[in-house]
């Protein structure tokens, strides 16, 4: 039995269907996605999405920002939409809504454990914006309390999502020209070091932390190896997408257990940069 989860910015539901994302839901094998920047009112996702697929949402108190769901397939019964929660504690300002959901899922892999799978939209945050970055670690530091609760119960969780942060020099493909922004500073990166560690090449800046006691793992990376990418989003300016100039930060991260089961990754990259839905690609993961 494989259970695949995908998850994907869609960089706006409505304008993701109007521009294709039909035929990536018909052909992809997945059983579950999440989806991030959703930017649709609850009530319309399941249009958006067909009837193939049943649809849990949280859309943000700002109007046209953010917005996360869950959807799980229809035609496979055993994997239903349990157990869904939204939010994370304590942050009810409207800036904070619209990024976290999670859904229990019953025993999807057959063995006796039900899964938490969160669909989660980080802030991206912007250096001259002070604020934004406030805002970005805020949730960080709440989201790890979270993750660490998740897993005190012995259940199997996977954080997948836009987390906006490159790890890596890895996960960048211009890092040089990004140690000082939003996405790759040391302090947003020590986060993912605190969840998965520090697997992979030493970023040259300071700061980061020593990865010891990580209880996470970036499924992607481990399946992948070492080297560049794959990335998950390429800027819509220039020939970004063209020259595969882009940054991974969309992840799987998973409990050990779970990730022992992961058997494949693929990033669902368009042919063509005409050929997009979204800014981001799907990053695909099946578990045995």
């Amino acid at each position: 039995m494989t259970f695949t989860l995908a998850t994907v910015n869609v960089n706006g539901l409505r304008a993701a269907a109007r521009k294709g994302m039909a035929d990536w839901l018909a052909a992809t094998p997945a059983d579950v996605i999440t989806l991030q920047e959703v930017r649709a009112p609850e009530e319309l996702l399941a249009d958006l999405v067909g009837e193939d697929w049943r649809i849990v949402g949280l859309p943000s108190e700002l109007k046209g920002r953010a917005g996360v769901a869950i959807a799980a397939r229809t035609s496979v019964p055993s994997i239903d939409l349990d157990g869904v929660r939204s939010g994370l504690p304590g942050l009810t300002e409207p800036t904070h809504t619209g990024r976290w959901l999670e859904a229990d899922l019953s025993e999807p892999l057959g063995d006796g454990r039900a899964l938490t799978v969160i669909s989660c939209y980080m802030h991206s945050g912007n250096t001259e914006k002070p604020q934004t970055m406030t805002d970005k670690y805020a949730f960080l530091d709440v989201m790890m309390q979270r993750l660490a609760d998740l897993r005190a119960d012995g259940r199997h969780v996977v954080l997948t999502g836009d987390l906006n942060v490159a790890h890596t020099e890895w996960d960048i493909k211009n890092w040089k020209g990004n140690l000082k922004s939003a996405g790759f500073l040391p302090e947003e990166r020590a986060y993912l070091d605190r969840l998965v560690g520090t697997d992979g090449p030493t970023v040259r800046a300071e700061g980061g932390g020593t990865g010891e006691g990580a209880e996470w793992v970036d499924v992607q990376r481990r399946l992948v190896g070492e080297g560049p990418g794959p990335y998950t989003w390429w800027s819509q300016r220039g020939k970004a997408f063209d020259n595969d100039s882009g940054w991974r930060i969309d992840y799987q991260l998973a409990d050990p257990d779970l990730a022992t089961r992961a058997t494949s990754a693929t990033v669902d990259r368009a042919p063509s940069y005409d050929t997009r839905w979204s800014d981001h690609a799907p990053l695909v993961i099946s578990y045995s």
